[in-house]
């Protein structure tokens, strides 16, 4: 086997879905997976509407995880600490995001960089859900960054973005703890800002993906223009008094090589939304609350970071 075989290994890519009451959205978002992904974690706040039983519906290999705390962020950190894939991919489940834009960010990663970071406003991006209230927010919370932290992002408030699993030492999110009904500083919305400042920070090579935003399919969202706004501008401040991570972060060398040998993610065919739907209603009895993993059955209570730096020293 030569050295080049050797090396085309494409990465596996780990999709992380946060999730309340997005039962009526998941068939749209589910159909538009690429098909070769290494695994879907959905954490759920605690729907009422059947979240779990229709991810489990349509996909039976769904991970699912439960979040012990309130918001977005808390989501995101008990999701990330269950993947065992190279990548980690956040999705939003209400359609906002399109799943087959999922392999530009891998193509940025496996290109060189440790992040690729979704952006509305370059080239190739767009939305049509943002308000101009929200636009003008958003630019005036960028710019505040870029200054604070010397980066050049074009949309610092744009939650679809993608990095490699080892970028977890330096972004320090905090899963652990019993189940309570509170949201601790980094729960909430600034959950982006948190880990974009902290990349930049630790000095990692950032890769920007255009992308287009879609408005939300099925019910309203959680975001609050003025309360979130304001998170976002206090964790600015925070994150800029708040001391960098600096550890090696090794990307992996045979994803690279994969990229260049043409092996890529598949992205999946256009499905027919009526035929997964109509799957759906056939489905069998949702599975029992005892086979969904609680965070302290599947996330870990500690975060043991001199254990993670062993660990990417030896890759």
């Amino acid at each position: 086997m030569s050295e080049n075989e050797a090396v085309v290994t494409a990465p596996r890519v780990s999709v992380v879905v946060p999730t309340y009451n997005e039962a009526a959205n998941l068939p749209h978002v589910f159909a538009l997976l690429p098909e070769d992904l290494h695994e879907v974690i959905v954490v759920d706040g605690r729907s009422t509407d059947g979240t779990i039983e229709t991810a489990k519906a349509l996909r039976p290999d769904v991970k699912i995880v439960l979040q012990n705390r309130r918001g977005k962020g808390n989501a995101m950190a008990c999701g990330f600490a269950a993947v065992t894939g190279d990548v980690i991919v956040m999705l939003d489940a209400d359609g906002s995001a399109h799943p087959g834009e999922i392999e530009r960010y891998v193509a940025a990663l496996t290109a060189g960089a440790h992040f690729a970071k979704g952006s509305r406003f370059i080239a190739g991006g767009g939305s049509t859900d943002i308000t101009r209230l929200r636009k003008v927010g958003n630019w005036g919370l960028n710019l505040v960054a870029n200054v604070l932290f010397g980066t050049r992002y074009t949309d610092l408030c744009y939650g679809y973005n993608a990095f490699w699993t080892q970028c977890l030492q330096v972004l320090e999110l905090d899963p652990s703890g019993e189940s309570r009904d509170e949201k601790r500083w980094g729960d909430g919305f600034e959950i982006e800002t948190l880990i974009n400042t902290r990349i930049a920070k630790s000095k990692l090579t950032i890769t920007e993906v255009p992308s287009f935003e879609h408005p939300r399919i099925h019910g309203e969202s959680n975001l609050n223009t003025f309360r979130d706004g304001f998170r976002v501008l206090t964790a600015l401040v925070v994150e800029r008094l708040r001391k960098p991570v600096r550890v090696p972060v090794r990307i992996p060398v045979q994803a690279v090589h994969a990229t260049r040998h043409g092996v890529v993610p598949v992205v999946a065919p256009v499905v027919d939304i009526a035929a997964v739907e109509q799957t759906l209603r056939n489905a069998p009895a949702p599975v029992p609350a005892a086979d969904v993993l609680t965070p302290a059955e599947q996330v870990p209570v500690v975060i043991d970071l001199t254990d993670a730096r062993r660990h990417a020293s030896t890759r």
